[in-house]
Order: structure tokens, then C-alpha cells, then sequence
């Protein structure tokens, strides 16, 4: 084994985790695509990750409830748009460890509960309803609920959107090791990794293993909320800040993201995102969601209509987000 690979492997053990992911998760050629427009197109399958209705959000919570169980906590609070999938499997983590569950959801209160709102409440997550599109208030909303519960004398673990911050970024870094083996298995090489980029947390993990272990391809985000300087920025700030914690560095030019396909706005849908649902439905069998997946895949297909990708091998990589098909 490379000794670069060898190092993180050692590295991401040292951090405390637990286990919330069937992993290794698949990863399969696409045939419809890779035949249509004869590039080597592969999926990887984070849908199917297996725990609370899948997705890729519990890589990460596998190491952010290793540390709030490492120090003691009995809380988790969080908050996201109102079909969240990370307040989703937050509230499944903190049930599985017995913890409660504090969710802040970006929206109104749902005459009827659908999708993610739906499975927040079988989990028995307690949610509060902020009636904004803004980010940072609900961020403001969590901060103030974690301030209310500790005066009471709870311990609680705090969670960025998303889950972005060093510790969930490490574990999107396991991730990368994960599609190294994927190569070896099935014997190619990817040029290209393509995926949804929302708080940034999934892209930081891809670039920093990318860069420690001197991967040579490249790893492309398509944006589905914030412009592309904003994004970036977010994005090295993170990598920064995770390298730190393997005594790596990581290259600024390591990061690319495309924000074409953001459309009217995070969380609303767009023609081409849908165009790439359907055909990614009916053709391959694979269901994408329209906050994430979809606008990723809409990019994908752009550019294998436009020739972009002649002679790439590429991996889409399949983030999850199944319930918001059912909101």
C-alpha cells in the first residue's frame, strides 16, 4: 500500500468515531450513459450508505458523534433547510446513542408532514421552524438553543450546517480512501469526480485526500447554493483547516467549483435538474434528489452533451437525499 495512502488511514484512526455507515458502499458503471456518449461513466452509490435512510451525511456523523460521545455530551443541535438530510440522520444518530435532538428547520411549519420532516419526527427529534431562507439565522437560532440548554445543564454538540467543520470534513477524507479501493477493484483509473456541493464539508474531505495521498485527478463540485467564490473560499477554509489536523497542506488550485446550475435558488428546482432525475430514473435506475444529486447530474449531462468529457473516465458521485423525492 502507498505509504500516503497508509499515513491518513492511520491519521482517521486516531480520531474518535462510530459506526453508522455499511460501507463500502457500491459503486457501478453507469452502462446508458457510458454507451450513449461512450465515456466511462461510474457512480458511486453514498445513497446507499444504509443507516437512517442513507446518504452521505452520515460519513460525517460517524466522526462528529465520536467526538460529542468523547466529550460527554448528551445533545445534538443542528439545523438545515426544512427537508435537511443532515438534520435527518442527526436525529437518527442521536437516537441511536441516546441522545435528544435539537433541529432547526429553514421554512414553515408543515400543515402536513412529508420527506425528511416526516422521518425527523419518527426519529423524535424536537424541531423549531425558523421562516427563513437565510442560513445564517438559523444558525443564530441553533447558537441561542444550545446557549438556553446548557444553562439548564445539558451538554450539547453543536453542528454547523451540513455538518462543515474539520472533524465531519475528516470524514468525507475516509471517503476518498474508500474510492481509492473502488479504482483497485474494478480496475480503472478515474480522471474526474463530480458531485453536489452545498456547505462544502463533501468537497474539503474529496480535495484534502486528494492532495495527501497525490491523487491526479480532479475533483469538480457543481454548486446547488452559494456562487462559485463564496464556495471555493468556504472550501479552502475547511481544507485548511482539516490539513492541519494530518500536518498536511493542500493546494488552493485543488478546488473547483461550478455554479451554473444553482438556478433561482438552493432547494428550488430547476429544468435541467429535473431532466437529469427522470433520465437517471428511467434509464439507469437510479433515483437522484432534486436539491442535490439532481443539479449535480444536470451539470454531468451538460458536459457529456457538450463533448467536455471525451476520453474521461468519470465518477458521479451519488451524495443522497431519496426522502425529499416523497415531500
Amino acid at each position: 500500500m502507498d505509504e500516503k495512502v497508509l499515513y491518513l488511514q492511520r491519521k482517521l484512526e486516531s480520531f474518535p468515531k462510530v459506526s453508522l455507515s455499511v460501507v463500502p458502499t457500491p459503486c457501478h458503471r453507469l452502462r446508458f450513459l457510458s454507451e450513449r456518449y461512450g465515456v466511462e461513466v461510474y457512480c458511486k452509490r453514498d445513497d446507499m450508505t444504509g443507516f437512517g435512510f442513507g446518504g452521505n451525511k452520515s460519513r460525517k456523523l460517524e466522526f462528529l458523534v465520536g467526538e460529542a460521545l468523547h466529550h460527554h455530551c448528551d445533545a445534538l443541535v443542528t439545523c438545515g433547510g426544512i427537508q435537511s438530510n443532515f438534520c435527518r440522520l442527526t436525529a437518527a444518530a442521536a437516537a441511536a446513542y441516546d441522545m435528544s435532538a435539537h433541529l432547526v428547520l429553514g421554512g414553515v411549519r408543515p400543515q402536513r408532514s412529508t420527506g425528511n420532516v416526516l422521518l425527523d419526527e419518527m426519529l423524535g427529534a424536537e424541531i423549531h421552524y425558523v421562516d427563513s431562507p437565510d442560513w445564517n439565522e438559523w444558525e443564530r437560532r441553533a447558537e441561542r438553543i444550545t446557549e438556553e440548554m446548557e444553562a439548564r445543564g445539558r451538554k450539547v454538540f453543536r453542528i454547523p450546517v451540513g455538518g462543515s467543520v474539520p472533524v465531519g470534513v475528516a470524514g468525507y477524507t475516509a471517503v476518498f480512501l474508500e474510492i481509492l479501493m473502488d479504482q483497485e477493484r474494478l480496475g480503472i483509473e478515474f480522471d474526474l469526480i463530480v458531485h453536489a456541493t452545498g456547505s462544502g464539508g463533501t468537497q474539503a474531505g474529496l480535495v484534502l485526500g486528494k492532495d495527501l495521498t497525490a491523487w491526479p485527478g480532479r475533483i469538480m463540485g457543481v454548486s446547488v447554493a452559494m456562487e462559485r467564490r463564496m464556495i471555493e473560499e468556504k472550501i479552502a477554509e475547511l481544507v485548511g483547516e482539516t490539513a492541519s489536523l494530518f500536518g498536511g497542506r493542500v493546494r488552493r488550485d485543488s478546488i473547483h467549483v461550478d455554479d451554473r446550475y444553482i438556478g433561482p435558488g438552493y432547494a428550488v428546482k430547476t429544468a435541467q435538474g429535473e431532466k437529469a432525475v427522470a433520465l437517471f430514473a428511467r434509464r439507469e435506475g437510479v433515483f437522484l434528489d432534486y436539491v442535490y444529486t439532481g443539479k449535480a447530474a444536470g451539470a454531468l449531462l451538460d458536459w457529456l452533451e457538450e463533448g467536455l468529457l471525451a476520453g474521461k473516465r468519470v465518477l458521479f458521485l451519488h451524495t443522497g437525499g431519496l426522502p425529499e423525492l416523497f415531500a
